[in-house]
């Protein structure tokens, strides 16, 4: 059964609902749940590489009054682009390709927001990780204003990948970290670029600041260390707005 066209209860129903193609963004699962019918499941959800968590009755009993037979599926309200096939189409556009790569960003309210920012600032497409980031559900287009259904969406395996794609495509990865002492101000962005942004509490992830080609931070002038990330994201795509402008 499906409730509001945001959620799937039961577990043939989401079996069916994988097999068919939907675009299922995440999967709560009772903790302890057992049985042939479950093992179908997991393998299902395991093979699609669909989000899950594993959560107590409670939580499921929060997100419906239904008979969720401990599990629910949250449907994602847009489809997701492939990656390549996206590269590929902004490369042959002749535009000078603008990415944005969200690394583990959690809080759905800051995605939705980013998602306004980009789509207002000629983001060409965002690329998110099927697992550990934000869901793309209601509250997500609520807070983006709409803008959740203009910009290309990819959801990827890993990031990582995702960014040796982008390089060997001719595409520079910009780092938004205060772990550098390179200013945002002196990085080329008239380039094709993507910018990573990180998790709202551990900022870009070490394994992906390795591989970028340039960090680059905000200056921070007064004295809390750091800005909301939504906020950092817009002041990086504004910069790279002015460079092309001029």
């Amino acid at each position: 059964m499906q409730n509001n066209n945001t959620q799937i209860f039961g577990i043939r129903a989401i079996i069916e609902a994988i097999n068919s193609g939907s675009t299922i963004d995440k999967v709560f699962i009772q903790k302890g749940l057992r049985g042939e019918l479950f093992n179908e499941l997991d393998q299902l959800l395991r093979t699609n590489a669909i989000s899950t968590s594993f959560v107590p009755p409670e939580k499921l009993n929060r997100l419906t009054k239904k008979n969720h037979q401990g599990v629910i599926a949250l449907i994602s309200p847009v489809e997701f682009y492939d990656l390549d096939s996206l590269v590929l189409n902004v490369i042959e556009s002749g535009k000078v390709p603008k990415f944005l790569i969200l690394d583990q960003l959690s809080d759905v309210r800051n995605f939705g927001a980013i998602i306004r920012t980009a789509e207002c600032t000629g983001v060409d497409g965002i690329i998110i990780q099927k697992k550990g980031g934000a869901p793309v559900n209601a509250d997500a287009v609520k807070t983006s204003a709409g803008a959740i259904f203009k910009i290309p969406i990819c959801k990827v395996d890993h990031v990582k990948d995702a960014i040796y794609h982008l390089q060997s495509s001719g595409v520079q990865i910009v780092a938004a970290t205060e772990k550098t002492e390179n200013n945002v101000y002196d990085i080329d962005f008239t380039v094709p670029v993507a910018i990573v942004m990180g998790s709202e509490g551990k900022g870009v992830s070490p394994s992906i600041l390795k591989i970028v080609d340039h960090q680059a931070k905000l200056p921070i002038l007064g004295k809390i260390a750091s800005l909301n990330v939504s906020v950092a994201c817009g002041a990086f795509l504004y910069e790279v707005v002015r460079q092309r402008l001029a």
